[in-house]
């Protein structure tokens, strides 16, 4: 997988660009503050970390493989459960790896020096709708407007040609989470845009498998369903792929590598 260097996006007149050594003025390609961003991130954080670790409790595997990824032009590809709380308990992940845990979040140290280059791919719909999808946004959210659903229903309109772009953007600047099943329904098909993005950007692919996400909390994530879960997140090593493969070739892939096969249970039961 090829590595791309990533730009530095500033814009501090020039005697002020020695203080821009520290980040402190420094800014993503979207033009949002990274400070800022590590602000969120470190409030949400805190606000959030006992959901993880004393109302329920989380089995972390596999963050070996995070160590020595490169610091942009990483996509993380994972089964969805909730909204909210599986990107919540990734990027609190990725900023305890960045200080150096392995597989804990304990204890939360780590959100005093959040990591800001992290993104995460949403619908718009679900973004805008509220205070609190509106700060989760600010954190890092990559929104598109969905072709194939809408508030809840099944729909048909023109693909968001902006989505790739925005994606290959912050790859170009960090990590990406994307959930390829774009729904937190399990063992719904692959979207095959995910086979283009792999395609056309060749980054690392770190597949991811969660669970317990769906019995602890509601579907948004905001709100406990049942306290005392087992949360599990598990890392796989970067999926082996080559951008010559067709669409159709890259989607299985995804899905094999997700664990989101369909069951023969699952297909009896339709």
């Amino acid at each position: 997988m090829k590595y791309v260097k990533p730009t530095k996006f500033s814009y501090l007149p020039a005697f002020l660009m020695p203080l821009d050594i520290l980040g402190l003025f420094e800014r993503d390609p979207f033009g949002n503050w990274l400070l800022l961003r590590r602000l969120l991130i470190g409030i949400v954080g805190s606000l959030t970390y006992a959901r993880y670790t004393v109302v329920n409790r989380i089995e972390i595997e596999g963050t070996e493989n995070l160590e020595n990824l490169p610091i942009n032009n990483v996509l993380f590809l994972s089964n969805h459960q909730t909204y909210f709380a599986d990107v919540i308990a990734f990027f609190q992940i990725f900023c305890a790896v960045k200080w150096g845990f392995k597989n804990t979040m304990v204890p939360p140290v780590y959100l005093l020096g959040p990591r800001a280059r992290q993104y995460y791919v949403a619908a718009a719909e679900t973004m805008n709708n509220g205070l609190v999808p509106r700060i989760l946004s600010a954190a890092g959210a990559l929104t598109i407007e969905r072709s194939w659903r809408a508030e809840g229903r099944e729909v048909q309109r023109a693909v968001d040609t902006s989505a790739n772009d925005k994606i290959a953007k912050a790859l170009a600047h960090g990590w990406v989470v994307s959930f390829p099943q774009g729904t937190t329904s399990p063992y719904a098909p692959i979207r095959k845009g995910t086979g283009h993005l792999l395609k056309n950007n060749n980054p690392i692919v770190v597949p991811v498998v969660i669970n317990g996400f769906r019995r602890a909390f509601d579907k948004k994530g905001l709100r406990f369903k049942k306290r005392n879960t087992l949360l599990s997140v598990r890392f796989k090593e970067p999926l082996q792929f080559s951008p010559d493969e067709t669409v159709d070739e890259l989607v299985a892939k995804v899905r094999h590598a997700i664990e989101q096969d369909v069951p023969v249970w699952h297909k009896e039961d339709q």
